[in-house]
């Protein structure tokens, strides 16, 4: 019998992505997974069990190694640092990482800078030579210039509708941001052959959908 590949799956708009591009691959994942209020999905007849995790838990659960592989967005696994493989560039869920602020932004003697990423916004400023207070915020990080509790922000833009309704403008990309693939270490030796028979499936699609 061949081992059950336990596969940490984020919910919500990066689920819905990945189990197109799964399908399109020829592994028939069901679509409505991400609906259902079950943790833990066993899908036997693919050699596979869903764990259904918020999406910046995904890398923990893989480099501990209760999921073999993952799929999580470049922001987490940039802010993580998470000891992981990191397999495949999936190309879906694209966004980028931006400095973000008020149009009429000048910088001053006490910079404060809200952000979801601590780690990516220190890091990234630290690199400029600049020196700021982060501030961790976990929602509504435009609100933070708004109302003067930050300068500036650190934060994933998709379209620019939220910035553009708030008054907000990107200043600096900090990174572009699409899913990947990632794999625990030992899962990746122990079970190469599942995993490596995913990749190969996962990668014409991949590079058919880059093509446009």
């Amino acid at each position: 019998m061949t081992d059950i590949l336990k596969v940490a799956m984020p919910k919500g708009r990066i689920y819905k992505k990945a189990s197109a591009l799964f399908r399109e691959a020829g592994v028939p994942i069901p679509v409505d997974v991400d609906e259902t209020r079950k943790l833990v999905i066993p899908l036997p007849e693919l050699g596979l069990e869903f764990i259904m995790a918020k999406p910046v838990d995904v890398p923990t659960y893989v480099e501990y190694g209760a999921a073999d592989i993952g799929i999580v967005g470049k922001d987490v696994l940039m802010e993580e640092n998470r000891d992981v493989y990191e397999l495949l560039d999936l190309g879906i869920a694209r966004c980028r990482m931006s400095v973000i602020g008020l149009p009429n932004w000048e910088p001053g003697i006490q910079q404060r800078v809200a952000t979801k990423y601590p780690n990516v916004a220190s890091q990234f400023f630290r690199e400029q030579g600049q020196q700021v207070e982060v501030i961790k915020l976990n929602g509504s990080i435009e609100l933070a210039p708004l109302i003067g509790l930050a300068d500036r922000i650190v934060d994933m833009v998709e379209t620019g509708q939220t910035l553009r309704e708030n008054g907000l403008i990107e200043m600096t990309e900090i990174f572009e941001i699409t899913s990947r693939l990632i794999a625990n270490r030992v899962s990746y030796r122990m079970k190469n052959h599942q995993i490596q028979a995913l990749c190969d499936r996962l990668q014409p699609v991949i590079a058919a959908v880059q093509k446009g």
